[in-house]
């Protein structure tokens, strides 16, 4: 957990302090969850938007700081400007490092250049580029690997092939999903259709008759 940001508690709420806020170069948030009441504040934007480059703010775990009192919290939700882009408001949910949290964690693939599939010309047909687990709020996993060196074409890789850290489990039990497949290339599908065409099947063209013109049963 590397990012601190410092925080000031907001006492009036709503659309019109929330634009003051904004107007003061300040983001509104919330911090909300556990067994306390929810509590709005408000983080210089300069600061968040340090925190987002850091790759460590959304859907992380970070440390809010307000009179040298420390919170742990999720950065469940970021909302931006449609038109600057710039953060409008955020929300943070209190944890601690065995608070049981669902995310988003990134798959990375690897081993594509030993693919037996793929060297053959077949793709690799990404189903998921992200997995949703549950798991303890200071054990957030940076991404999950996947791993395609051995895969053929037809091949699938499921959820039972990825290998998960000790605490974290998918959100969805009730299956073996798939994460990605190899699949032909459309060229070698086509391909592979056309040589399935027997030259027996392709109907004969019929030669016009000879007329016999002189009635002697010769043509």
């Amino acid at each position: 957990m590397s990012v601190v940001l410092d925080v000031t508690v907001r006492d009036d709420t709503g659309t019109g302090a929330a634009r003051e806020a904004r107007r003061n170069g300040m983001v509104p948030g919330v911090i909300y969850g556990g067994d306390e009441d929810a509590v709005a504040v408000a983080v210089k934007m300069n600061e968040v938007l340090k925190a987002m480059n850091t790759g460590d703010f959304l859907g992380s775990m970070i440390e809010l700081s307000h009179e040298g009192k420390k919170q742990k919290v999720f950065t469940k939700d970021v909302q931006f400007h449609p038109v600057t882009d710039f953060p409008q408001h955020v929300d943070f949910y209190r944890v601690t490092n065995k608070t049981l949290i669902d995310v988003e964690v990134t798959v990375n693939f690897v081993g594509e250049e030993n693919s037996p599939g793929l060297k053959e010309g077949g793709t690799l047909n990404v189903v998921r580029y992200s997995i949703e687990v549950t798991c303890p709020a200071g054990d957030i996993p940076d991404h999950f690997e996947a791993d395609v060196s051995k895969m053929e074409i037809g091949d699938t890789l499921n959820i039972s092939d990825i290998d998960m850290p000790k605490g974290a489990k998918p959100t969805i039990t009730d299956r073996d999903f798939t994460i990605a497949t190899v699949v032909a290339s459309r060229a070698a599908v086509e391909e592979d259709a056309e040589e399935d065409v027997d030259a027996d099947e392709v109907p004969a063209i019929e030669q016009n008759p000879q007329i016999d013109t002189d009635g002697d049963g010769e043509a």
